[in-house]
């Protein structure tokens, strides 16, 4: 029996599986927590990594491995290997005016054809703008520049602090894809941007192909790794003709392309996945949170909310709820503040307040689906994965909202079974295919 691990290092914490590489059975697994914050020392995410493999029993009888991890963070380093600052995560948003004025300086437009991407604060070209511009001294130290997958692939590989084996830095085209300063259509980096934003130029991880691998100390395969997004499509196994929507504290909806998309609004991401195709995404701040306050003025537990929401009739008599609690990034109205309209003597009732929260969280996400098959994505049926997806309600009631068929997968670790995914897949080496059978 061959096996294999696949680990999700996330925001919140790393989870690590061990597989059989024939079968995709899990056989063995151990979670970490990560600290809170977002800026974060990345010897706590090593710590973690390290606990974690513990917990699962240990690597001794692995052959081969991959990580999955959260995107966009900016790991600096300095020339010995070590980590010059904090990194920077995904939803820091300090680098919000850097982002503003690398689109006054290039035009959306440009950056979109360049890289598939308009700058928010999330993408490592922002916060690369952010550190020349506030912190030159790092800046000047810095000189190689990773992202969380691909400094942990690193470190496991047996890199770090002291050994400045800079040019052993790897990552692969999904992650990349979400930096700023990669371009999916060539697949080269844009250095002219990287050093742009920076202010110099700099060391930058090897981009490896969907079947390319290199070896740690003890000889075994590691494999790409990949964004979570990117991750979780193959766990899932998501083709072409899927959009996964992810309904958590925050929403994503993307979907597996075999054409490259490019939107100058910078409403949908031009990532690519870890498969060789595009995974045009888009991102809402508002989720599984407008359940949770509906919940709370109802008095009510998740499972009588959607109980009462089941209750109603289509449209809630009228009501509308726009979801926009913590302001939105997709529309972009970051100051906006929810609303709800509609009501009558005769609307204003627990029943049709349950489904007005149900069907404008929805319909926040089905602006995504929008937006994806406005570009000439196709969408034939939706995967709803994260914690919002185990409401009755909302599995019921997404098909209407969203106009596609919908497929609830049971709950799993889907970013680590896709790294372990592409674990397996390396051991194989099959021609054209990344993917290992179907974890059970």
């Amino acid at each position: 029996m061959t096996l294999v691990m696949g680990v999700d290092s996330s925001t919140q914490s790393c989870k690590v599986v061990i597989v059989e590489a024939e079968t995709g059975i899990v056989v063995r697994t151990g979670r970490a927590p990560h600290p809170r914050g977002t800026s974060v020392d990345p010897e706590a995410w090593w710590r973690a990594l390290q606990a974690a493999i513990a917990e699962a029993g240990g690597l001794d009888d692995v052959a081969a491995w991959s990580i999955g991890g959260q995107q966009h963070g900016m790991v600096a380093l300095d020339a010995s290997g070590a980590v010059v600052r904090d990194a920077l995560l995904w939803n820091d948003t300090r680098s919000a005016g850097a982002a503003a004025d690398l689109v006054t300086e290039y035009g959306a437009e440009e950056l979109a054809r360049r890289t598939g991407l308009v700058p928010v604060a999330s993408f490592t070209l922002t916060k690369l703008r952010w550190l020349r511009d506030n912190e030159p001294v790092n800046a000047a130290k810095t000189a190689a520049v990773a992202l969380p997958h691909d400094w942990l692939t690193w470190r496991l590989r047996g890199f770090g602090a002291g050994d400045a084996a800079l040019d052993e830095l790897v990552t692969d085209r999904s992650d990349a894809s979400g930096t700023g300063y990669w371009n999916p259509e060539t697949g080269d980096y844009d250095r002219a941007l990287a050093e742009a934003a920076l202010g110099r130029d700099v060391a930058l991880p090897r981009v490896l192909g969907p079947r390319d691998a290199v070896t740690d100390a003890a000889g075994r395969r590691v494999a790409p790794g990949a964004g979570d997004n990117a991750g979780a499509a193959l766990g899932l196994g998501a083709g072409v003709g899927d959009v996964v929507i992810s309904i958590g504290t925050s929403g994503t909806v993307f979907a597996v392309s075999e054409e490259r998309t490019v939107d100058p609004t910078g409403t949908v991401a031009g990532f690519a996945d870890a498969s060789g195709h595009f995974l045009p995404l888009v991102a809402t701040l508002n989720a599984a949170r407008v359940l949770d306050a509906v919940a709370g003025l109802l008095a009510v537990d998740h499972t009588e909310l959607s109980r009462l929401a089941l209750t109603a009739d289509a449209g809630a008599g009228g009501l509308r709820l726009i979801p926009h609690f913590e302001g939105e990034r997709t529309p972009n109205l970051p100051d906006a503040t929810a609303t709800l309209t509609g009501m009558t003597l005769a609307s204003a009732t627990r029943e049709n307040l349950a489904r007005a929260a149900v069907e404008g969280m929805l319909g926040g996400l089905a602006v995504g689906v929008g937006a994806i098959r406005g570009l000439g994505v196709p969408l034939e049926r939706a995967l709803l994965i994260g914690g919002g997806a185990q409401s009755a309600a909302v599995r019921r009631i997404a098909p209407e909202v969203l106009g596609v068929p919908v497929v609830v997968p049971e709950p799993g670790e889907y970013v680590a079974l896709g790294a372990a995914r592409q674990a397996a897949a390396v051991i194989r080496d099959e021609e054209g295919d990344t993917r290992a059978p179907r974890h059970r």
